[in-house]
C-alpha cells in the first residue's frame, strides 16, 4: 500500500509544553531554593526552547555552586514527568498510521529531552523517525531538518506529505519551503509575508481528522 507522510511539531502541537515547563521549573528552582530574581530570569530563557547552554548561563550569571550539567539533567527529569498528550490524540494517531501513513517528529530543540518526552508521553511508539534540531545543530524552517525528517522516516520530501505545528514561520513556512501541504494550529500572531497555511485549526485533533479523511491520489 502507499505510503503518506505526516510530520508533525512536538511542543505546543502534540504536547503541552507550557504546563510541563512552569511545573518543572517550579519544581527545580524549590528543590535548589533559587530566589525569585534566578527564577524569573530561568522561566524567561526557557520560554520558548530549553538546552544546556541556558543552564550553563544560569550558573554563570548567578554564581551557583551546583553544576550545569546536574541542572540540566534534572530539568530533563522533571519535564519527562509534567509533560502529557492527551489520549484522544494517542489515539487518533494510532488510526493513522493503521491507515497506512508514516509519522514523523520535526522539532526544534536538544534531542536528548524531545525524545525522552516522546518516550514518557506514549509517542515514541507511535512515530516512524524523529528529527530535532540539536541533531544537527539546524532549526526550522531550515529545509535540512524537514529532509533529515523525512530520511529517518524511510521517505523522501519528493514523496509529498504534511507539515502539521503551531508556529507559523518554522512549521508552516518551513513545510512550503519544503513542498509538503500544512495544517496550522491556531494561536500565534501570523507574518503578512507567509503563505497561508492549506488548513486552519484550533487543535491537533482537528488536523489529525483531516488527514484520516484525506482519499488516497
Amino acid at each position: 500500500m502507499q505510503q503518506r507522510l505526516a510530520l508533525f511539531d512536538l511542543d505546543g502541537t502534540l504536547v503541552d509544553r507550557q504546563t510541563a515547563v512552569r511545573d518543572a521549573l517550579t519544581a527545580l528552582c524549590r528543590a535548589h531554593d533559587f530566589d525569585t530574581v534566578t527564577e524569573q530570569w530561568l522561566r524567561n530563557q526557557l520560554v520558548d526552547r530549553a538546552n544546556p547552554d541556558n543552564f550553563v548561563r544560569l550558573r554563570r550569571v548567578f554564581g551557583l555552586a551546583v553544576p550545569a550539567g546536574q541542572l540540566w539533567r534534572e530539568y530533563v527529569d522533571l519535564m519527562v514527568a509534567a509533560v502529557t498528550c492527551r489520549p484522544e490524540v494517542l489515539e487518533d494517531l494510532a488510526r493513522l498510521r493503521a491507515a497506512a501513513w508514516t509519522i514523523g517528529i520535526i522539532t526544534n530543540g536538544a534531542g536528548d529531552i524531545q525524545r525522552a518526552k516522546l518516550a514518557a508521553t506514549g509517542l515514541a511508539s507511535l512515530v516512524d523517525g524523529v528529527a530535532a534540531s540539536g541533531d544537527l545543530e539546524i532549526r526550522k524552517p531550515d529545509r535540512r531538518l524537514f529532509e533529515l525528517a523525512a530520511t529517518r522516516c524511510g521517505l523522501s520530501l519528493a514523496d509529498g506529505g504534511w507539515m502539521i505545528g503551531d508556529n507559523p514561520a518554522g512549521d508552516i513556512g518551513g513545510g512550503h519551503q519544503a513542498g509538503l501541504r500544512t495544517i496550522w494550529l491556531r494561536g500565534r500572531p501570523w507574518p503578512d509575508e507567509l503563505p497561508v497555511a492549506h488548513h486552519v485549526v484550533d487543535d491537533v485533533t482537528d488536523a489529525l481528522t483531516i488527514l484520516l479523511n484525506e482519499t488516497w491520489e
